[in-house]
C-alpha cells in the first residue's frame, strides 16, 4: 500500500491535543508510528494565535525542529490536510528531510549515522509566514513541547468572530504574545 511519511511537529504529536486523529487513523490502518526525528536543515518553529504551532517555510533560519515520522494512506492524508486547512490556506503541505533518531526516541539528540530520508510536513501558508518569522523576533523554538499546548484552542472552541486567517492578521498586527 502506498504511504506518505508525514513529520508532525505540534498538535498532531502523540500526547498532544490533535493525536486523537493521528491515533483513529491508526486503528483504522491509515497511519503507522516510524519514528522520532529532527528535520535535516534548520527551519523556523513558532507559535501563533490560539497556541498554534507554525512550522515556517524558511531554510536555513531557527533550529532543527524535533518530531514524529508517520506513514500515512492516501486516506489519512486527506483527513489531516483537512484538519491543517490546506483547502483554505491555512498550512501548505511541503517535502521536507528527516534524520529519524536511530534509537526511537524523543530526545533529539544528533544522529550522525542516520540518513535523512523525504517526508512531507505542514507549513504556515506562504501568504503569511515571513511576517509570522518577523513577528517572533526571528527567534524559533527547537521542539513543540507540553508548556507550549497549554495554550493551544481547540478549533471547536475558539471564538467564532474571526476566521483563522482573521485572527492570523490580528497576531500580527498585534506585536504582543
Amino acid at each position: 500500500m502506498d504511504r506518505t511519511l508525514v513529520f508532525v511537529y505540534g498538535t498532531l504529536k502523540r500526547d498532544f491535543p490533535n493525536y486523537g486523529l493521528i491515533e483513529d487513523l491508526i486503528r483504522s490502518g491509515d497511519a503507522s508510528f516510524v519514528a522520532a526525528g529532527r528535520t535535516a536543515t534548520r527551519l523556523p518553529l513558532v507559535v501563533g494565535p490560539w497556541g498554534i504551532p507554525f512550522l515556517l517555510p524558511i531554510p536555513g533560519s531557527g533550529r532543527r525542529v524535533s518530531g514524529e515520522l508517520f506513514a500515512v494512506s492516501a486516506c489519512g492524508l486527506g483527513r489531516i490536510d483537512y484538519l491543517e486547512g490546506i483547502g483554505r490556506g491555512h498550512y501548505e503541505r511541503l517535502p521536507v528531510a528527516v534524520v529519524p533518531n536511530s534509537s526511537g526516541g524523543e530526545d533529539g539528540e544528533e544522529d550522525d549515522a542516520a540518513e535523512a530520508v523525504e517526508a512531507e510536513a505542514y507549513y504556515a501558508h506562504r501568504t503569511y509566514a515571513a511576517e509570522m518569522w518577523r513577528r517572533s523576533g526571528e527567534k524559533g523554538l527547537r521542539v513543540y513541547l507540553e508548556k507550549d499546548a497549554l495554550g493551544y484552542v481547540r478549533p471547536k472552541d475558539r471564538q467564532r468572530d474571526t476566521t483563522f486567517l482573521g485572527q492570523i492578521q490580528i497576531f500580527l498586527a498585534s506585536g504582543e504574545d
